[in-house]
């Protein structure tokens, strides 16, 4: 009997993420939904992570009707969503109500797994998601947000997995969001799971390094039963390894990945002319189609990277990048060694812009970064520098309890405030997670209400 291997193909959420800013629209890809129903993914990563932010901030789109949506097309394979804790899908820590009640709306519109993480790897801050996953009948991933420093080490890694399966969680994801980790680095930490967790090892990588397929091999070989994968039009670079190379790799070695290669070959022709178009409009800037081997020292992941190279952009800046990737690493060492996963990533980035285009370190310290010293993201990994800690918090004392337990309930505040403007619970929580962008999608959809949206349709192959 061949071994099983089960791909999740993340060309909806996690790699138009990571190539081009998560600007992808529904009416891009719905056509392809049935197509890619039939492929036998384990599941599809469709939500959650930024497309949230996105729909509502870009491309007017309300990310629920999306799941809906995706969940109407796709019924026979398994949704899934990344979730960012108790920072759910937004960039600040939200209550503990606003957190179960986003977790059970997104269970109710179609999400069958949720990946649960928190950027510091601080276990308190996905308890209450966790929690509420399991009541809502969805599949709860436990998640280790993978980096490197001197305090991350292969037995601070398997008690984190250890604490994931007293939690609860259905299985484990090691979420290497930099593509830093290597074969070896990643056959050593999934024996080291393995000896400790009895759960499903579920593996998540960038093909930013080069390393992405030699690491996914190397999981496979001590034991990961879940690896993520990319479409080849939308693989590689900041993205994820290509689904159809893994595909054919893995079934030469005698895996069963349960894909049918000819549905796959169907998706592949639909994203190719888009992936053409983006590069081709700009959307998709070739930086992030390189193999960047700097990541290996400057931990950057893909969406990150895309994000920086925007924003720098915008500024007029962009031939400072590599001062500020330079400087990434210094910033992420005086913050005790977060793994740069979103909130972190984009914090520490935007402090990282701060220090090089003021031409002083620290002259300008963001909101972020003050409220992170205070302690209101979690313990960070290793001690904060203490001149920034004085520089900010003076005599005080960072917090040392779980900063949700302090934050007032929000929705009811919310209802109050959104009147008749929302229609439904959905609508609040979009606007507790994104009050603007939410305010004004609200407006843009009142004003275009009874109109018909159209969808582009690209030609699928018979």
């Amino acid at each position: 009997m061949p071994k099983k291997l089960k791909i999740t193909e993340t060309v909806l959420r996690d790699a138009n993420q990571s190539l081009c800013a998560t600007r992808l629209p529904m009416s891009e890809f719905k056509p392809i939904l049935e197509t890619m129903n039939k492929v036998g993914y384990h599941s599809v990563e469709c939500w959650g992570g930024a497309t949230f932010d996105s729909c509502l901030r870009y491309l007017n789109e309300d990310p629920w009707v999306r799941l809906r949506t995706i969940r109407e097309l796709m019924p026979d394979t398994k949704l899934q969503m990344l979730l960012r804790g108790q920072n759910i899908l937004g960039y600040k820590h939200y209550s503990d109500d606003t957190v179960r009640a986003f977790v059970r709306k997104s269970v109710e519109n179609g999400i069958d797994i949720i990946r649960i993480f928190d950027a510091l790897n601080d276990m308190r801050n996905i308890e209450t998601a966790v929690d509420e996953c399991q009541k809502a009948g969805g599949e709860a991933q436990g998640t280790i947000s993978y980096t490197q420093s001197p305090v991350h080490t292969l037995e601070n890694y398997a008690k984190l997995g250890k604490r994931i399966e007293e939690l609860g969680c259905t299985s484990l994801c090691i979420k290497d969001m930099a593509g830093v980790m290597s074969p070896q680095e990643a056959f050593d930490l999934v024996t080291a799971l393995k000896a400790e967790v009895k759960l499903p090892i579920v593996v998540h990588t960038h093909a930013t390094t080069g390393l992405g397929a030699m690491t996914y091999l190397k999981a496979i070989e001590a034991g990961a039963e879940v690896i993520d994968c990319a479409i080849a039009p939308f693989a590689g670079g900041t993205s994820q390894p290509c689904t159809e190379t893994m595909d054919h790799t893995l079934t030469q070695m005698g895996y069963d990945t349960g894909l049918d290669t000819a549905e796959l070959h169907k998706v592949n022709e639909f994203f190719e002319p888009i992936k053409k178009a983006y590069v081709s409009e700009g959307k998709i800037n070739p930086f992030v189609m390189n193999v960047n081997t700097n990541a290996l020292h400057y931990k950057i992941p893909g969406g990150m990277l895309s994000n920086l190279i925007a924003n720098l952009t915008d500024m007029k800046s962009l031939d400072r990048l590599n001062e500020v990737l330079a400087e990434v690493p210094n910033v992420r060492k005086d913050m005790g060694y977060p793994p740069l996963v979103t909130p972190l990533s984009q914090m520490v980035g935007s402090q990282a812009v701060n220090n090089v285009l003021m031409g002083e370190r620290y002259k300008n310290i963001t909101k972020e970064i003050r409220a992170y010293i205070r302690g209101e993201y979690g313990t960070s990994p290793a001690p904060v520098n203490p001149e920034l800690v004085k520089k900010v918090m003076g005599d005080e004392k960072p917090m040392e309890g779980r900063y949700a337990e302090t934050l007032e309930p929000e929705i009811p505040a919310a209802v109050e405030k959104l009147g008749d403007l929302a229609t439904c619970e959905e609508d609040v929580l979009s606007y507790v997670a994104f009050p603007q962008q939410a305010e004004k999608f609200f407006q843009y959809r009142e004003e275009h209400k009874g109109m018909k949206v159209t969808y582009s349709i690209r030609k699928i192959s018979d």
